[in-house]
């Protein structure tokens, strides 16, 4: 009887180790990856997150991250890099090798409230509802630039050094970024 339990105790234990060791390698292998469907958030986006190496950035994501463009500054002040083949129409500003900002042109790709490309601009004051600070574009006057920034101003104090601004053009968002100050602000990315 006592050799019973002894080997029940031993079964339970060795099953309950094998579930463990499952679920933690599942989860593992299991992290976000980098797509289209990855939601832009105020500090990143999917598992790329606002402060990270590009070789972090890409470690989480799943996705090799190149350099893209030449900016108008040095690349220690600020340069791009945008994820090598999919998901297309996404880049991330660099400022002393860390991420400072993402830019959105990809139609798919939606805010974590369902904001994207496309929308009214009545629905992203819908979607953020008194956080909606509108100006007009700087370039307004010059096409395509008819447009307005439609800036969304955090209300939770640890995020108040973040911004994710709706660019517009003929009452539509045509892109969108979010990212840190004073980048996220500014107009040409690096230039």
């Amino acid at each position: 009887m006592q050799k019973l339990n002894s080997f029940r105790k031993f079964l339970t234990f060795f099953i309950s180790a094998v579930v463990i060791v499952s679920v933690w390698a599942t989860s593992a292998s299991g992290q976000a990856q980098l797509t289209e469907r990855s939601k832009l958030a105020i500090n990143g986006i999917g598992p790329i997150r606002v402060g990270m190496t590009v070789d972090e950035a890409s470690r989480s994501a799943k996705v090799r991250l190149l350099k893209a463009g030449i900016g108008g500054l040095s690349e220690e002040l600020c340069s791009y890099v945008q994820p090598q083949g999919e998901p297309k129409g996404m880049s991330f500003m660099l400022t002393k090798g860390r991420i400072v900002r993402v830019d959105i042109r990809n139609k798919q790709v939606t805010t974590i409230r369902g904001a994207k490309i496309g929308d009214t601009e009545d629905r992203i004051f819908s979607l953020y509802p008194s956080q909606i600070k509108a100006t007009p574009h700087p370039y307004v006057g010059r096409s395509p630039y008819n447009g307005k920034y439609l800036t969304f101003v955090p209300k939770d104090a640890a995020d108040k050094n973040y911004r994710i601004i709706f660019e517009t053009s003929k009452n539509r968002v045509t892109s969108f970024r979010s990212g840190q100050l004073p980048q996220v602000e500014y107009i040409e990315g690096c230039a």
